[in-house]
C-alpha cells in the first residue's frame, strides 16, 4: 500500500514538473517574441459563420479592452456611446460590416466619409483608433482584430454602458479594401418618409419589426439642427410646444445654428423606450423617426405603441436586428485585418488568417477634414504608429 501511494505521489510530482516545463517553455518562447503557432491562430470558421470566440487564443483580452476605452470616452462624453452605434449602421449597411466606413480619401480615393449622410457627421473614429493601437499591443499575436469587429465591439458596450441590453457579438469579419461611396449616399436620411424607409430595409433583407426597432437606437444621442430645421418649421404632425422649444436652437435662417444639436429624447444619454413614448406625443425629432408612428402604416404604429409601454419588448427584438445587422455580409471575399483603421495595408497577399504582413506609414489624421475629434484629451487627434502586425 505504502509502495502504491509512493508510486502515486511520483507520478503526481513528475506530471506537474512537466505541465510547468511545458508551461515555462510557451511563456519564454511569447516574452522571447516568438509568438506560439497555436495562439495565434483564430477559432477555425470553416462554415463562413461569425462566432463569439473567434480571438479565444489570438486575443483573449479583447473585450475587457475595448469595453475600458469605450467606457473612458462616454464618461468624458455620453454622446459618444450613439456615435459608436451610428458607427456601426452606417458601415454595416453599405456593403456589409466591413469596416469600409472608416476609410479616409488619400490621393484618387474617396471614400465613404464623404457621402452627404456622413460628411462632417460621424463622430468616434478617435476612439476606434485608441481601441485599435491598443489592441494591437495587449493582444498575443499583434495585429489580429479586425476593425469590422471593433465597430461590432464598441456598439455592444455603448448600448450596454447607457443602460441597455447586453447581448453576444458574434465576430470573424475582415476589413474590406475599398470604400462604396456611391452606396453611402443612399443612406436613410432624416427627411425620409415611410415609404423610403421600409423600400430600403427591405432591400437589405430587413422587415418592417426591424425598421420600427431598429430605429429605437435614437433613444440616444443627439441631432444636429440641418437634419430637423425643415421638420420643426414644416410638418404638421409635431408638437406645437415641441417645435417652438427646438426653434430656439435651431432658427429658420439656414445659415444659423447648423451645427446646434438637440436631443433625440428627453433621456439621450439612457437607452429605453422614451423615444417611443415621444413619438405617441408627435414628438419625434426627425421626420423619419416621427413616420414610424404618423406616417400612415398602422403594423408601424402599433410596434411603436408596444415598444413604448414594454421595455422588454423592445430590448429583446432589438437584440435580435442589431445582430441580424451584424450579419450582412460585406460585398467582396477579399478582405484583411488593416493595422490602421484609416487606411488599407500596404499590397501584399494576406495569409490564411487574413493577417497581411505590411502595415503602411500612418496618415496624418484618421478621419477626412471637418470632422471634430472628441473633446477628451485622453484621446489622440492624430494617428498613432501601429506598428507592425
Amino acid at each position: 500500500m505504502k509502495y502504491t501511494t509512493m508510486t502515486m505521489a511520483t507520478t503526481t510530482v513528475h506530471s506537474f514538473v512537466c505541465f510547468v516545463v511545458f508551461f515555462s517553455m510557451v511563456v519564454v518562447s511569447s516574452s522571447s517574441g516568438q509568438r506560439h503557432p497555436h495562439f495565434c491562430k483564430n477559432t477555425p470558421n470553416s462554415s463562413g459563420q461569425l462566432t463569439p470566440d473567434y480571438y479565444r487564443f489570438s486575443c483573449p483580452n479583447v473585450f475587457i479592452t475595448v469595453k475600458r476605452i469605450v467606457e473612458q470616452a462616454i464618461k468624458c462624453e455620453p454622446r459618444m456611446g450613439a456615435s459608436l452605434l451610428r458607427l456601426h449602421f452606417h458601415d454595416c449597411w453599405v456593403s456589409g460590416c466591413d469596416g469600409s466606413v472608416l476609410l479616409i480619401d488619400i490621393g484618387n480615393f474617396i471614400g465613404e466619409q464623404s457621402a452627404i449622410p456622413n460628411k462632417n457627421s460621424l463622430r468616434g473614429f478617435d476612439v476606434v483608433a485608441q481601441i485599435k493601437a491598443e489592441l494591437n499591443s495587449v493582444c498575443p499575436c499583434g495585429n489580429v482584430v479586425s476593425c469590422a469587429d471593433i465597430l461590432a465591439i464598441a456598439a455592444r458596450d455603448s448600448i450596454h454602458i447607457l443602460g441597455g441590453p447586453r447581448y453576444q457579438v458574434l465576430l470573424g469579419r475582415l476589413d474590406s479594401l475599398t470604400a462604396n461611396v456611391a452606396d453611402a449616399k443612399n443612406l436613410p436620411s432624416p427627411s425620409s418618409n415611410f415609404t423610403k424607409l421600409i423600400a430600403s430595409f427591405l432591400s437589405h433583407g430587413f422587415g418592417l419589426k426591424d425598421l420600427v426597432v431598429l430605429s429605437g437606437a435614437h433613444t440616444i444621442g443627439r441631432a444636429r439642427c440641418g437634419t430637423f430645421r425643415s421638420r420643426i418649421f414644416n410638418d404638421n404632425d409635431i408638437n406645437s410646444n415641441f417645435a417652438d422649444g427646438l426653434k430656439t436652437v435651431c432658427p429658420a435662417n439656414a445659415s444659423l445654428g447648423g451645427n446646434n444639436t438637440a436631443p433625440f429624447d428627453a433621456t439621450t444619454n439612457v437607452f429605453d423606450t422614451v423615444y417611443y413614448q415621444e413619438l405617441t406625443r408627435q414628438m419625434g425629432l426627425l421626420h423619419s423617426d416621427q413616420e414610424l408612428y404618423s406616417g400612415g402604416n398602422q403594423t408601424s404604429a402599433d410596434l411603436v405603441m408596444k415598444y413604448s409601454k414594454n421595455r422588454a419588448a423592445f430590448w429583446g427584438d432589438f437584440v435580435v436586428s442589431i445582430i441580424k445587422m451584424g450579419n450582412l455580409p460585406p460585398a467582396s471575399s477579399n478582405g484583411q485585418v488593416r493595422c490602421n483603421c484609416s487606411i488599407v495595408n500596404n499590397p501584399s497577399p494576406p495569409n490564411s488568417h487574413g493577417i497581411t504582413t505590411s502595415c503602411p506609414s500612418p496618415p496624418a489624421s484618421f478621419f477626412n477634414p471637418g470632422t471634430g475629434p472628441t473633446h477628451c484629451p485622453s484621446l489622440p487627434t492624430s494617428s498613432p504608429n501601429l506598428g507592425s502586425p
